[in-house]
Formats: C-alpha cells, structure tokens, sequence
C-alpha cells in the first residue's frame, strides 16, 4: 500500500487522476481479504511464475536446441515428454484430489486426516512411479533392441527421473490446497528449468558431449534438486499449521474419489502432450525437435490458462463446500474471461513475432511457423471455456469428466492416425488443434447441463451477489 500511494504521490495531478481507478482497484486487490480477492491474488501470483518460467523454458530450449541441434534436441524433447507424462500418471490422480480433500478435512476439524493424506498422496506417488519406472528398465532389458538405439539411454536416466516427478506434482497440490501458490509453483515451473540449463551449461563447459544424453543427466539432477528442497519446505510449513499428531486414513473414500481423477488428468495430460509423443512414434528426432520448438514457442499462451487453473481449483473447492450457488456462477464466468482475454492478445503477439522466436532455435526451426498457427486455434478454443474440468472435478463430477475425455481423446487418436501420415507435422497440429475444439465443445456443453453454469468467453457475466457489490 506504502508503495502504490508515494508512487501517487510521484506521477503529475493530470495521470495520477486517470489512473485513480485503477490504483483504487490495485488497492482492493492487495488489502480485501475476502475470499474472491484471495483468489485474485493467487491468480496473479501464479500468471507471473508462469511469465517468468515461461521466459526461463523458452530461454532455456533455445540454448538446448543451439547446443544439440534439431537431432539431439528431439530426441531430448521427445524423452522428457514422455518422462512427464509418466510421472504426472503416476500420482494415481492424488495431486488433484488432495486439495479438495483437504478442504473438506479442514472445514470438519479433521487435522488427523490431512496429516495422514498429505503423507499417503507422497507414498502413493513414490511407490506407483518406482514400480513404473522399474517394469520399464525390465522392458528396456529384454526389448530394448526393438526400439531406436540413440534413445535407449536418455530413456533408461528418465526412468529414475520419474519418482521426484510424482512426488512434486503431489506437493504442488499440497501447497496449493492451502494457498501457497508461489512454493506450489517455482520448484516445478522456476527452479527446475533453470537448473536442467545450468547444469546443461555446466556440463558441456567440463568437456561432456553436447547430446540427449548429457541433457537428460542434467534433467534428473535438477528434478532431484527441485523435488527434495520443496519437500522440505512444504513439510516445514505444514508441521508448523498442523503440528505432530496422529495420522488417520480414509484410503478407501480417497481412492475412490482419486482414480477417476487420474483417468481424467491423466487423459487431459495425454490430450495436452500427446501430439509430441505421436510425432516421436511417426517421424524421425529431427522432425519431433521441430514441433517441440513450435508448440514451445506457441504454449506461451497457455501459461495463462494454467495459472488461472491453478488458482480456481481451491476457490471452486471452497465455493462447493460452503454451497454458494451463486457466487461460484459468478467466479466462474470470472475464470473464462481471466482466461479468455490475455490468451487471445498474448497469442496474436506470438504469431507476430513468431518467424523470429523461432529463429532463436536454428535456421531450420523457422519450418515450424505454419505449426504455431494452426496450434493457436485450438488454444483459443479452450481458452473460450475456461477451466472448466477443475470445476467439474471439484463438484464431484469426475466420473463426467472421465467420459469427456476419453470422446476427446480416442477424437485426438483418429486425427493423429489420420492426419500425421498424411500431412506430416502440419496433419500433428491440425489434429492437435481438433482435438482441443472438441474439449471445449463437449466441457462447456457437460458444465451448462450438469451445473447450469455457462462457461464461454462471451456470455453475459453472471450477476455479482450483494455480499461483493458493497
């Protein structure tokens, strides 16, 4: 506050009258404690960890790509992927269904339970993880010869990579459900990407080879690195809200509530990464190196939509609980348009740009700009309804959810198997693209019938209770 006022006090009569709407709303924003501005500010807090790791990864892959090439570089890209995508898989849907549980614990005094939830989501998640990583060294073992040569070491280091990405994204939504949005989010989208290029960095200057291999060995330290500091963390902070007591488990009601959940982040994880993927399994590393830099270069727009995400799952979570009808209608019409809005002018502004971003890759990364394009269509489509999933799965919609995106993605599977062949990296954008339209197509009509909330850029927004107008 001491800062917006002697900037005030700073600017000429003439601006300082212009901007006094919109210090006065800066104002409500940083003092109200109600609970929509609590949002609020989680919202901005995880918009600006997502710009500046939005900076730090595209910083970061342009060197990668500078240093190995479009060869390497895909094979890096394709690899991590697929390390991510297993590891997120591997919290058995617990990252997600923690910050509803914890809320519910909390508003029923249950202390005990979100002692032994917050310590049964960490062991679920390191014990399914292990056991994936373990049966995919067995199989890299005795069928390792069936698959490509330059990939079979970065494959087995992502292996081991896997645990600490299961267990951070469960202390992501750990610190998240109590609202601490910047220790949830820089250990994944800060901390790591700036250590895998530091290490990277690093590495090479002591004379180690500028491949995937020398990458993914600078990947699985920084996971390590990232996932261990913030465990500490998050359980300093938790032992200081909740103190030592006894642990009880409600495992049967948290599984129930969580598989369906995995099906539905995971097939939403799948939709989101699936397009890298099948172009690894279709075109050789090369091609792969050039998508990842066109759909890197172009999901800077949806650092938007993830940090509205993040923010709304613990007040839909809330809203749910205490039964506002009407103010959670209201929040979410709010969430579309957060999302909406900065998507379409970020996106339009990429796109200008794009010819050169991509050029900061190498010269045959420039290929990829029909790519980014194509891909922006169906980021703006699901920008359109906003977060509508996290809002379904925190209204015990889940098992909706999970019909939803299987229709999305056996929808994105046939554009892949139809498209990639034929059309090569654009037929991958195209059906990329389809495949988000059909998301936004089937979640704003499942979150209209199921909850008659009207979730669309567009719509007229939904009347502000009298509790906020005052």
């Amino acid at each position: 506050m001491a800062v917006i006022e002697t900037a005030e006090r700073l600017l000429p009569p003439g601006l300082r009258s212009r901007l006094a709407p919109l210090t006065r709303r800066l104002e409500r924003l940083i003092s109200d404690e109600s609970e929509d501005n609590r949002a609020k500010r989680r919202a901005v807090t995880a918009f600006l960890i997502r710009v500046l790791s939005a900076a730090i990864a595209f910083v970061s892959q342009i060197v990668l790509a500078r240093i190995m090439g479009e060869f390497e570089y895909g094979i890096f890209a394709f690899v991590w992927v697929v390390v991510v995508l297993a590891g997120n898989l591997s919290c058995l849907g617990f990252h997600t269904s923690i910050i509803r549980f914890l809320h519910q614990h909390r508003v029923d005094g249950d202390v005990a339970s979100v002692r032994g939830l917050t310590l049964a989501a960490r062991l679920i998640a390191l014990a399914s993880s292990t056991t994936i990583g373990g049966l995919g060294l067995l199989f890299l073992h005795f069928y390792g010869d069936r698959i490509g040569v330059y990939y079979l070491v970065p494959v087995t280091l992502a292996f081991f990579t896997m645990p600490m990405i299961a267990l951070g994204d469960v202390l992501d939504g750990t610190a998240r459900s109590n609202g601490w949005t910047a220790m949830a989010l820089s250990p994944t989208y800060l901390l790591r990407p700036a250590l895998i290029l530091l290490f990277m960095l690093a590495a090479v200057s002591m004379g180690a080879a500028q491949t995937a291999v020398t990458a993914m060995e600078a990947a699985l330290a920084a996971t390590y690195v990232a996932t261990l500091s913030q465990l500490l963390r998050v359980s300093l902070r938790l032992h200081g809200l909740h103190g030592r007591g006894p642990h009880q488990f409600a495992m049967a009601a948290w599984f129930r509530y969580s598989l369906p959940l995995f099906l539905v982040d995971g097939i939403g994880f799948l939709l989101t990464n699936a397009d890298v993927v099948v172009v690894g399994l279709y075109l050789p590393p090369d091609q792969v190196g050039i998508y990842y830099a066109a759909a890197k270069t172009i999901v800077l727009v949806q650092f938007v939509y993830f940090s509205i995400k993040a923010a709304a799952g613990p007040r839909f979570s809330a809203l749910l609980a205490e039964g506002d009808t009407q103010t959670l209608k209201s929040f979410a019409g709010q969430t579309v348009r957060w999302t909406f809005w900065p998507s379409l002018v970020i996106g339009l502004l990429a796109l200008a740009s794009g010819h050169l971003l991509l050029s900061l890759f190498g010269p045959a990364f420039t290929a990829g700009y029909s790519l980014m394009a194509i891909l922006f269509c169906g980021i703006l489509a699901k920008a359109m309804v906003g977060p509508g999933e996290v809002l379904l799965s925190m209204a015990g919609r889940q098992n909706l959810c999970v019909g939803l995106y299987a229709v999305t993605l056996a929808a994105g599977i046939l554009f892949y198997v139809l498209l990639i062949p034929r059309f090569g990296l654009t037929g991958a954008a195209t059906a990329t693209a389809l495949a988000m339209m059909v998301e936004a197509i089937l979640l704003h009509i499942t979150v209209r019938r199921t909850l008659g909330i009207v979730l669309f850029a567009f719509a007229n927004p939904a009347p502000t209770p009298p509790s906020e107008a005052s």
